[in-house]
């Protein structure tokens, strides 16, 4: 198997760092992994003498020019010629990579348990990463030439781009130049109207840009963590419009970013609120059944939401599309499982329930420890030894425009992690039924991404096994886990894998997957269009007489 999924180019991410940021890293867990390293020190002084002694003669080589140790071809922070010229820097580089060799090495060879070997790897790779040469100013060779060029101007911005992170990032470097864009102006800028808010959402309706259009419209649920946006950034890479042009009646759900004074707006009162966008939509359209689209935690949701419309035998919802969504999260599939515990759990909850909601500063910081190397240390040396501004890039404009999770909310999704009731039918009980998504019927859809750290596909592809769906679709692109979403046709980068067989096993995926070079869109839009009815002459207005157009698209939730 594992030679048919390097084949396919199926393997994922090095480093699973990402399982849930909802329940965050006790710090008191990092202190215990830290003293854990100690005291192996001191527990097995022998073994660590040994990789001592290996570290001394990899030096050794390093010095005298007979190391073949070389960063890995796609080690951005090693591209520049110098460290290959510069006899200097390349012992440098090599000392270094000795260094986490020898570590890795000598954390193989401890006896540890599973939990507390992971644990002290991801100090040590926190460590490692955290001293490389590149993230010092003598240690970068190119931030060097460009304070020399520049006559140390790009010290003195860096210095100022270090501070204004100190006064308005919470002490993280920037991720990306915000200036350029504006929501409503050159973001999301699809046209609609909101035609029904409440004080939890905005339901958008959005013009159609075919003249024809299905009978059975389409809901978008998006995550409560993030602005529901994403699906539509810049007009070229909207997927929003793109429905909009292949006959689909959109409409999309705008949460409210939740303050404190909102603490007690948890799972359920989510669920009703889609419940009560659902009939409006339904009247809306004239249309008795609906289809409905949720990604990440908006489609832990509308499981949920689902399995409550199973039990009530409410069949309004005629099939669902899940994308990077996991409903059967382990602790196996991820480096950060280690760490959750009862205590880091309850630890967790204790800190939402005292500011009333967990901020999304709180889950950007989160976010960035869990992959330093990518969103910490890439912008150190970016932002504050080169002394440039961070990029103007709308993902990152939208993944840094954060939203606030309500203490419930947030304690409701602790509690399901604890509790596991989607793979436990049966024995929960969720808005007077007992969940089990053994009873969702509705043909459904998932996809996942190949290089997701925020839901691994094998996660994705398991969660799709509990629904009680006869007909499955699942497609694994090739992108990580924002980058899935955002695959407009025409990149020709993009490529899906799919395996009709949906073997019980999720590592027999790859044998038997085949590979598309195109985008996963055009794929999803033949599945919804035949399960979106016949096609019918598009609305003319938007709204109807109990549900008149209000502010444009994207709304008034989206700017708070």
């Amino acid at each position: 198997m594992k030679i048919e999924e390097e084949k396919l180019g199926l393997k994922g991410p090095d480093s699973n760092l990402a399982l849930n940021p909802i329940v965050g890293v006790n710090p008191e867990e990092l202190w215990r992994a830290a003293g854990l390293v100690l005291t192996e020190i001191v527990r097995q002084p022998t073994l660590f003498a040994k990789h001592g002694g290996s570290f001394m003669k990899d030096m050794a080589d390093v010095m005298l020019g007979n190391s073949r140790l070389e960063a890995e071809p796609r080690d951005k922070r090693f591209q520049h010629e110098v460290w290959k010229k510069s006899p200097v820097y390349k012992r440098g580089m090599q000392g270094w990579l000795a260094f986490k060799k020898n570590l890795k090495e000598w954390m193989g060879d401890l006896e540890l348990e599973d939990n507390d070997k992971t644990r002290a790897n991801f100090i040590l790779d926190i460590f490692a990463d955290a001293v490389a040469p590149t993230n010092t100013l003598l240690g970068n060779p190119l931030a060097l030439k460009t304070a020399w060029d520049t006559k140390g101007k790009s010290l003195a911005k860096g210095m100022k781009n270090f501070l204004d992170d100190l006064r308005h990032n919470g002490g993280l470097p920037s991720q990306v130049d915000k200036r350029p864009f504006k929501v409503g102006e050159n973001l999301a800028t699809t046209e609609g109207s909101v035609v029904f808010k409440t004080e939890m959402l905005e339901l958008i309706q959005y013009k159609p840009l075919s003249d024809e259009v299905r009978e059975i419209p389409l809901l978008i649920i998006p995550p409560q963590i993030n602005k529901f946006y994403a699906s539509d950034l810049t007009p070229d890479r909207s997927m929003f419009r793109y429905l909009l042009t292949k006959g689909q009646q959109l409409f999309a759900i705008s949460w409210r970013n939740p303050g404190k004074e909102h603490a007690d707006w948890g799972l359920e009162a989510y669920v009703r609120e889609i419940i009560k966008a659902i009939d409006a939509v339904c009247a809306i359209t004239k249309s008795k059944k609906v289809n409905i689209s949720g990604a990440c935690s908006g489609g832990i949701t509308q499981a949920m939401l689902l399995s409550y419309m199973a039990a009530k035998n409410d069949k309004r919802v005629n099939a669902a599309t899940f994308m990077v969504c996991v409903l059967d999260a382990r602790p196996e599939d991820s480096e950060i499982g280690a760490f959750i515990s009862p205590r880091s759990i309850k630890l967790a909850k204790a800190r939402s329930k005292q500011k009333g909601i967990l901020t999304g500063q709180d889950l950007s910081r989160t976010f960035a420890w869990l992959r330093p190397n990518d969103l910490i240390w890439n912008y150190v040396v970016n932002n504050y030894l080169l002394g440039n501004d961070p990029p103007p890039f709308d993902i990152l404009f939208w993944n840094n425009d954060s939203t606030n999770l309500s203490m419930k909310l947030h304690h409701d999704y602790l509690d399901m992690y604890e509790s596991e009731p989607m793979k436990n039918p049966g024995k929960v009980s969720f808005m007077g039924h007992k969940i089990n998504l053994g009873k969702i019927e509705q043909d459904v859809f998932f996809l996942a991404g190949v290089t997701d750290h925020i839901t691994p596909w094998k996660a994705v592809y398991r969660s799709m096994k509990l629904l009680g769906s006869k007909d499955k679709t699942f497609i694994l692109s090739s992108s990580g886990h924002i980058q899935s979403l955002i695959n407009p046709p025409g990149n020709p980068k993009s490529r899906f894998f799919t395996n009709p067989a949906l073997p019980d096993d999720v590592e027999q995926f790859p044998n038997g997957a085949s590979q598309t070079v195109a985008s996963w869109w055009d794929t999803w839009v033949e599945w919804l269009s035949a399960r979106g009815g016949a096609l019918k002459p598009a609305p003319r207005k938007l709204g109807d007489a109990k549900h008149k157009p209000g502010a444009k698209a994207p709304g008034e939730y989206v700017h708070g």
